[in-house]
């Protein structure tokens, strides 16, 4: 038996189990299975690998991306150059850290964004984020980022709120925060939407519901918008030739 997982908090619905057992089954890896690992602390990691003695690779979902890094062995250049790991290999006795968010993240949004006449806001300062900013980096594309809490980002909510006409600088929008994903598919990021240019892209990074709350707001000033299914499936896919490799 080859065991897979995937940890974070909370995981509820898991696109992660879902993905890897179709592909198992596709496979025909009777062997194999993935598990999800609900954990609220980072204490209960040492023990994972001990009480499953056939785990050979996770996922690493919020809010453990970063906090991780500190019980593994060896980051790879993705993890060290973005500062989160997404995805766990072990290698003989090693743990080694990876972020495949950070490569799905720039090529899906590379095959998906037309002309930018602005800067990218980056919305949330998490994990997830840092992955956002590598793969703009890599792109060229100039950016600021926006936090609920002062000194995290460029800006704060409050700050666009109540400068609404900062908006007209940004063309692409990414939202990197949980908010929206359902269950609580009316939440969304609280910014002045009624001053987005109309040839402005929203990328959410949340995938369920299809249409998040974020992105209509896009849509209704006319703005393009896509949901983060794309990249799951791309960081996925990764995370399976690093765990094979």
């Amino acid at each position: 038996m080859k065991q897979f997982g995937l940890i974070g908090f909370p995981l509820g619905h898991s696109f992660s189990q879902k993905f890897f057992s179709d592909k198992f089954e596709k496979l025909g890896l009777e062997n194999y299975a993935y598990e999800l690992f609900e954990m609220s602390s980072l204490d209960e990691f040492p023990s994972l690998w001990s009480i499953n003695e056939n785990l050979k690779g996770l996922n690493v979902t919020v809010p453990h991306k970063e906090a991780v890094i500190k019980y593994l062995d060896k980051l790879d250049a993705s993890a060290m150059k973005v500062g989160a790991v997404n995805v766990i290999q072990k290698k003989g006795d090693l743990l080694i850290g990876y972020n495949t968010d950070y490569i799905a993240f720039r090529n899906s949004l590379k095959r998906w964004l037309g002309p930018l006449n602005g800067k990218a806001l980056i919305l949330g300062t998490g994990g997830a984020a840092k992955a956002v900013q590598a793969a703009l980096a890599d792109l060229d594309i100039p950016y600021a980022q926006v936090s609920r809490t002062a000194n995290q980002g460029d800006y704060t909510y409050s700050q666009l709120e109540s400068s609404p006409e900062l908006m007209e600088h940004f063309r692409l929008f990414i939202n990197t925060t949980p908010l929206g994903m359902h269950p609580n598919v009316a939440t969304c990021p609280s910014l002045p939407y009624h001053r987005v240019m109309s040839d402005s892209y929203f990328y959410d990074l949340v995938y369920n519901p299809a249409e998040t709350s974020f992105m209509k707001r896009g849509i209704d000033m006319g703005a393009k918008a896509k949901n983060g299914l794309e990249m799951l499936e791309l960081q996925a896919e990764k995370s399976w030739e690093i765990w094979t490799s």
